[in-house]
């Protein structure tokens, strides 16, 4: 199975270090990229490497467009020729199904996903949507693919892609905020940054692994359990209920939901 990346970025690069580590041997990934220094870093995973597109095609089973969306109209009209049956797995953002399909052929294999920076680390998530044309096998080699850097999920409309963008596509950088946040809370009340760090990394780190281990509870008992009354954790919460951080959560992903559709539409 010899799978091409067209673009050699950071998430192409994150995939083909997942793929490696599961054992795909790296004689059967090419990394196509016209910039020359990409193609360097690509080189440095022992994968084979060019600038020619539609050799890189031709001599691939999977195709999986990895460069920045407004590149890839240009690029899906130069390989259309050659792309034939072949899986076509896009990870550019906002990108729709139909525009690949008027771009590389009604008939074309497409499957669309949406992973997060945590890829890069072994460590997303990945939402996939399947067009009508693919088939359980192609399911599974996309799974096989994307779960090499992290879980996976499937979505049975386009559509839902937005919403996969707005909560995991975006939501590393929501996690981000919150952690710097509480250091910079922590710095205030005369804690080092070395600790200040420390201390919130791991309590992120802790509460996440009980969240995920807990199949009983929901992350709202969870929070309960902490929150005695009268005490120093309900006086936090009190004040973030107090300036309606939940309501600001619902604010910032309708948000980013909404910016996803536009991009959307700005790209087809």
């Amino acid at each position: 199975m010899n799978i091409t990346f067209m673009g050699s970025g950071n998430i192409a690069r994150a995939i083909i270090k997942g793929l490696l580590a599961n054992g795909t041997p790296a004689s059967q990934i090419t990394a196509a990229d016209p910039f020359a220094a990409a193609l360097e870093e690509a080189a440095k995973l022992g994968v084979n490497t060019t600038d020619d597109n539609c050799a890189a095609v031709s001599q691939s089973d999977i195709v999986i467009i990895s460069v920045k969306p407004n590149v890839v109209a240009e690029l899906a009209s130069e390989i259309a020729d050659v792309i034939g049956e072949r899986l076509v797995i896009s990870v550019a953002a906002g990108i729709t199904s139909a525009s690949l399909r008027s771009w590389l052929g009604e008939s074309t294999h497409i499957i669309r996903c949406m992973p997060n920076t945590p890829a890069q680390i072994q460590s997303g998530i990945t939402g996939l949507y399947a067009t009508a044309a693919i088939n359980e096998d192609e399911r599974n080699i996309a799974g096989q693919i994307l779960g090499a850097v992290g879980a996976y999920i499937w979505v049975n409309d386009e559509a839902e892609l937005h919403a996969v963008t707005a909560v995991s596509g975006s939501g590393p950088a929501y996690f981000f905020y919150v952690i710097e946040a509480m250091e910079k809370a922590a710095l205030q009340l005369g804690l080092s940054s070395d600790v200040a760090r420390k201390l919130v990394l791991e309590t992120a780190v802790g509460a996440t692994k009980m969240a995920r281990a807990q199949t009983t509870k929901t992350t709202e008992q969870l929070r309960r359990e902490v929150t005695s009354p009268g005490g120093t954790t309900e006086a936090a919460i009190n004040t973030l209920e107090r300036g309606d951080l939940s309501g600001l959560f619902d604010k910032a992903i309708a948000s980013a939901n909404a910016r996803s559709i536009e991009l959307a539409g700005d790209a087809s």
